[in-house]
Formats: C-alpha cells, structure tokens, sequence
C-alpha cells in the first residue's frame, strides 16, 4: 500500500507480529501463480495465467463480470479447483491444501456475518474453531476489533452496525487468524458511494498497518486506482496488462486497457513517419497529422491508434498554432462537474471528442457552450500509440 495514503487510524496499533517488515525486504515472488488453467466443461474460464504478487502488495484484479478475475481469487481461497497449473504462497503449493489449511482468509463482498452473534462473537469465530486458548482469544479479538476502531461496538448484533461498521468486522474476522494472503472479493460493492470512497482509504490504512499481503477482485477502475499498489487488467480469462494504476492509466498497451482504464479518445490512422523519438499518424478524423512523442516499431503505413485522455485535451476559440494535434468542431453537450466540465465537440469530420476542462481553466476563456464552435488541442506528450 501506498505511503501517502494514512492519517485515519494513525494511532491504531497492529496486532500481527513479524508482518511490519519495510516493504524493500518483502519477498518479490511472496504469491507465485504459474500457468493457471481452469476449465468448466469445455470453457476456459482463465487460460493460462502467470502472475507474482510481493509480500505487503495489495494487488488488484480488474475486469469485467465473466472475465475469471473472481474464479482465479476462487481458485487462491481453494473454493475452485485448478485444472492446470500451480499456485504457490511463500513458497508453499497450496494444490494438495484443502481451503481450511491453507494460509489463505477471504472477505465476501456479502459480508456473511452471523446475525444471531455479537460483533465479538463473529470476529473470534474462527480462532474457537481452531482451538485457540481463551486467553490468547481474547487478546487476539480486542487487539483486532481495536485495529479497525470497532471495540467500543463489540457486544452489538450486526444489524446494529451500518454498511461500513459491517465491513470493519468482516474485514476484522478475516485478520485476527493472521492469513499470509487475504482476498477481498468487491470490498466495496455493499456501500454508497460516499462511503465507498472514505472507507477505500481506510481499508488501505488498515491493510498497510497490519503488512498482509493482500489480492483484491473489482470490476470498479476507480476503487483499483486507489487501492491498489499494482493491478492487471483482465479479459476473457487472461491478463492484457499489468502495472501501477499510474503505468496502466498512463501508457495502455491496447486499445481494450485504453477503453475499459477510465475514458479516452481514440483516433484512428497510419504511420507516416516514424522516429526513435516521435511518430507521425495520419487521420481522417483530424484536417492535421497527429504527432506522438515516442517512436514505434513499425513500417510506414501501418495502422495504428492514438490515445488521448480528456484531462490532456484543451479547448480554444481561436485556431491554435502549429501543424499537428487539433481539430475544429461544435459543442454538442456540457456536463458541469463542479471541479471540472465534460465537454463533447464534435469535429468537423463527424468524431465526437471529449475534454475535461477544469473550473480554472474556464476562467480563462470565455467558457463554451452549447453550439459554440471551438477548437480542441493537445500536445505531443498526451497521446499514446496502441498497435493492438
């Protein structure tokens, strides 16, 4: 987890021995999965995955439903079993370990708490059923609940508590047994959005403190963005690309990464040019050539497709300078945001591109709207050439 993300339960303390090592000593391969295959019938529904986690990440599975992120975490927690493949945690293979011998706790996206039991109750569950000494039970649950600021709401019922205090407990009853690897299957998905966004932070605090490695599955590219440290991209059982939040965001290595990581415009054309330091594209969408800070590997003429983000692309009225990257157009919808506009122009030559010009930068200009003609721009730095 990230450094900068702390402050809300600064004064907690964690409760887990020997897991606080500085995140430089932290094993590179602490989650080893090699050549994952899982088969229902004739369908794979993950083909051949390979991937290594770091003792202390948290790693996000991002993609949409019926990609195989959730049967790959499945598949971790011993729910689902591998056709093919191993997965090993701290160098140990997990595949003869049935799921309650592995070192292995999972939080459902359900919460699946236990009415009838008090929050204590719920968070000592698990220790009771591995024989646990009371003595060290107790000190185990308080020191736990404490972590996740629930101690004060111990010998509440669950249906006492709110969708975040519920969380806290689920997330409580999944560390108080000290897993090496905690899955989280959408962490978020039971909470209001205002909520969801104070209670990522959080959790991430929590995570940090404690040091457990940590595999998270969300189809929420934001909820990705903030948590994790890593995250792949998944589609159709593999991994189309993994990397920091910023790598993925930043320089997609497709035009799938490039869609389904935030929005994006997406210009298609043809190598004109092509340098070790930039590339010239031309394209129907645009009266001038697009121009790429960053050489390719190709033949002149190839096909290829050039990423702009909205934030990169700024609005004019009056035609900008030099030969390459803009287009006139036509307000055709303005979405104000409250720190920023979204803007929709659409070209001359019939593309739709959308800008995110912040409230600042409106100040600026005399803002557009509705059937203004404008002139959309962006540098050279702002694009990124896909081939795939």
């Amino acid at each position: 987890m990230s450094s900068d993300q702390s402050g809300a339960l600064a004064g907690a303390t964690a409760p887990f021995p020997g897991l606080n090592a500085e995140a430089g000593d932290a094993a590179e391969n602490f989650v080893q999965i090699v050549d994952i295959v899982k088969k229902f019938g004739e369908t794979a529904a993950v083909k051949g995955v390979n991937l290594s986690v770091k003792k202390g990440e948290l790693f996000a599975l991002l993609g949409s439903s019926g990609c195989g992120k959730s049967t790959l975490l499945r598949m971790l927690a011993g729910l689902e079993s591998i056709t093919s493949g191993k997965i090993l945690i701290d160098g140990e293979d997990l595949a003869q370990l049935p799921p309650y011998r592995r070192p292995v706790n999972m939080m459902f996206q359900s919460y699946a708490l236990f009415p009838h039991m008090t929050v204590e109750a719920n968070v000592a569950f698990g220790l009771k059923q591995e024989g646990v000494p009371k003595s060290e039970l107790k000190d185990r649950v308080q020191s736990t609940l404490d972590l996740v600021q629930m101690g004060r709401f111990a010998k509440r019922k669950p249906h006492q508590l709110s969708g975040g205090q519920q969380q806290r407990v689920a997330l409580a009853r999944s560390l108080v047994k000290r897993p090496k690897l905690l899955l989280l299957d959408e962490p978020m998905s039971a909470l209001d959005k205002q909520i969801r966004q104070r209670t990522q932070i959080e959790l991430v605090n929590i995570l940090d403190k404690v040091g457990v490695t940590c595999m998270m599955v969300t189809h929420d590219q934001e909820e990705a963005m903030t948590m994790a440290d890593r995250l792949a991209v998944m589609s159709e059982g593999e991994i189309v690309q993994l990397g920091t939040p910023h790598e993925v965001y930043e320089f997609p290595n497709s035009r799938f990464s490039a869609e389904f990581i935030g929005s994006t415009n997406l210009f298609d054309g043809n190598v004109v040019e092509d340098e070790p330091d930039h590339v010239f594209i031309e394209t129907p969408d645009l009266p001038v050539r697009l121009y790429v800070s960053h050489g390719i590997t190709g033949p002149l003429g190839m096909p290829v497709t050039i990423s702009v983000r909205p934030e990169r692309i700024a609005l004019t009225r009056k035609p900008p300078e030099g030969a390459y990257n803009w287009g006139k157009g036509v307000v055709t919808n303005v979405a104000y945001m409250g720190g920023y506009s979204l803007y929709h122009v659409k070209l001359d030559a019939g593309k739709t591109v959308i800008a995110n010009v912040t409230s600042l930068a409106l100040t600026e200009i005399d803002p557009p709207t509705w059937g203004d003609e404008v002139y959309v721009r962006w540098s050279a730095s702002a694009g990124v050439v896909l081939t795939s």
